[in-house]
């Protein structure tokens, strides 16, 4: 008797665990989040960068969008965060949670999220090494990208984790930092003017590509011997059986045109010459001891050094908000020496030096900031005081952060968003093994197919009919929209009491809100009375229509 009960126990147990998910009302027990430990300068931090923002916005006379509701800036969060909306499991937990700065505090949760750490991890390695794989032999992308997640796991300081990838030495498997170097070596050679290049983008922000072959046409800051001097920081690097170390012997040399006798059309011969490693400036920064790369990731990393805290802010700021505050991230204008003419990037750079360069305090900082909490879309009947057009308004407050930008999801975003909303529960390190699979799978297949924007995925791009079609008609999209037995579909629809209770799970799943009345009239006008399999295809389209929506593929 026994072991025929068994069967319909685990039966039971399932089919209560799912109820458990889908009902809108029932606690799924969630651990309670530590409070968010803020210090006494974040709260002065936020002021003073709101500070800023409400000068403009008085100065032009407009009136910011209205707040945004939390279940917004949850999502927001969670795809800034981790490239996923959040689950419903996370949204029933988000709506128990009465205790007070509950956004402070699910920030904080994801903070200290695995999923946080890897995602992020991926973000910030597309500028450190690009998305190609490189010389197997001498570069593991894989495991640059699990290192850089385990440093952010342990929240080691940012200028720790730039020194470690300039200065390091040893094998790529055993010392994975050293894989920013390895990145730059084509036909077994080291491209010294590539890792130049790449450094001066990714940790100051700044662009000195054109002066490699002549000065720079449009920045007096970047001549051809300022790119020189950079490159020669790494004339010393060698990489072999021990992996990358660095020779005193060996001296970094450039063909010299200048050289060149003029009375030859085609020189048989062009003369090399020697250049020593110096920097474009803060020479005072550069210590004496050391390795040439030591003493150049120490100058990289200098407290004073603006540059480098302004380029990382602006990169953060441009993951969060899906458009960084100066564009593009990678071609930044030179710091203002002017003490009056300091903007948000110089606030947030100064607080995260004063606070040991902690990526995760400049997170909780920018999601604290009036512009991260505001609406994406303002109100016809906005009272400003402007003489402008509603459209204009509109131009005025998006250039001005007095909206937050609607921007398209990212390519991983969509997809990630996609295998979340075909799911109840959190996808994470706790899932099933072949879920966590099935994800890295799909993952990669749609952003190759959908198009991946390598390290340039901060640049505005425009959508293209393949990709709306691609959403529409995909394995993907089809196999997240299928109704069963462990889906989000077919639980919703196998489970709910009663059609509204169907409809708001579908709702809070894909988009992370409630039906407007509008929205429920017409699909409770498709649902009917049914309550049984035949209202199963139409919580399908349900899915499938919200999955292709705009809404779904925009941040707002």
């Amino acid at each position: 008797m026994k072991s025929r009960l068994l069967p319909l126990l685990v039966v039971a147990a399932v089919f209560v665990l799912c109820q458990w998910a889908v009902r809108p009302s029932v606690s799924l027990n969630a651990t309670p989040t530590e409070a968010v430990l803020v210090d006494a300068e974040l709260p002065t931090t936020v002021a003073q960068i709101d500070g800023y923002f409400e000068e403009i916005w008085q100065r032009q006379d407009l009136r910011p969008a209205d707040p945004a509701d939390e279940l917004l800036l949850l999502r927001r969060l969670a795809l800034s965060l981790m490239g996923t909306v959040p689950s419903l499991e996370e949204i029933r937990q988000f709506e128990l949670d009465d205790q007070p700065d509950r956004f402070e505090r699910w920030t904080q949760r994801y903070l200290d999220d695995p999923r946080f750490a890897d995602y992020f991890a991926e973000r910030l390695a597309r500028c450190f090494v690009g998305v190609g794989g490189g010389q197997f032999i001498v570069f593991r992308r894989d495991r640059f990208v699990s290192w850089l997640s385990d440093q952010l796991t342990k929240n080691e300081p940012y200028d720790s984790i730039v020194r470690q990838m300039i200065s390091s030495r040893g094998l790529w498997t055993g010392e994975p930092q050293t894989n920013f170097i390895t990145a730059a070596v084509a036909n077994q050679d080291l491209d010294e003017n590539k890792l130049a290049a790449r450094s001066v983008r990714a940790f100051l922000g700044q662009s000195m590509d054109c002066a490699q072959c002549h000065d720079h046409p449009f920045d007096a800051n970047w001549k051809q011997g300022h790119f020189e001097g950079v490159a020669a920081q790494f004339g010393q690097v060698e990489q072999g059986g021990l992996g990358v170390y660095d020779s005193a012997k060996k001296m970094y040399e450039v063909q010299d045109l200048a050289a060149l006798d003029e009375s030859k059309e085609e020189p048989d011969d062009i003369p090399m010459r020697e250049v020593a490693a110096a920097v474009p400036f803060g020479k005072e920064w550069v210590p004496t001891e050391g390795t040439t790369r030591e003493q150049f990731a120490h100058w990289m990393t200098h407290p004073e050094n603006r540059r480098f805290e302004r380029a990382i802010a602006n990169r953060v700021w441009g993951l969060m908000f899906g458009r960084p505050f100066i564009t593009p991230v990678d071609d930044m204008p030179n710091p203002s020496e002017d003490e009056s003419d300091r903007d948000v990037l110089d606030m947030l750079g100064h607080d995260f030096r004063e606070h040991g360069y902690d990526l995760k305090r400049m997170i909780v900082t920018i999601a604290s900031l009036k512009p991260f909490r505001l609406k994406s879309v303002v109100e016809a009947d906005n009272d400003s005081q402007t003489d402008v057009s509603y459209e204009d308004m509109v131009s005025l407050l998006d250039e001005s952060w007095g909206l937050f930008p609607m921007t398209r999801l990212r390519p991983e975003q969509i997809i990630g968003s996609m295998l979340q909303a075909s799911s109840i529960q959190t996808i994470d390190q706790n899932s099933h093994l072949f879920t966590r699979f099935r994800r890295f799978t799909n993952e990669r297949d749609f952003v190759n197919e959908y198009g991946d924007l390598g390290d340039q995925e901060l640049v505005e791009q425009s959508g293209t009919i393949p990709q709306a079609l691609l959403r529409m008609n995909s394995n993907m999209t089809r196999g997240a929209v299928k109704s069963g037995f462990f889906s989000a579909c077919g639980r919703i629809s196998n489970l709910s009491t009663t059609n509204e209770e169907a409809l708001e799970a579908a709702f809070f799943v894909c988009l992370t809100r409630q039906p407007t009345r509008e929205e429920r009239e017409y699909f409770m006008g498709l649902l009917g009375e049914l309550t049984d399999k035949r209202r199963t295809p139409i919580i399908e389209d349900i899915f499938w229509t919200l999955f292709n929506s705009p809404e779904f593929s925009w941040n707002h």
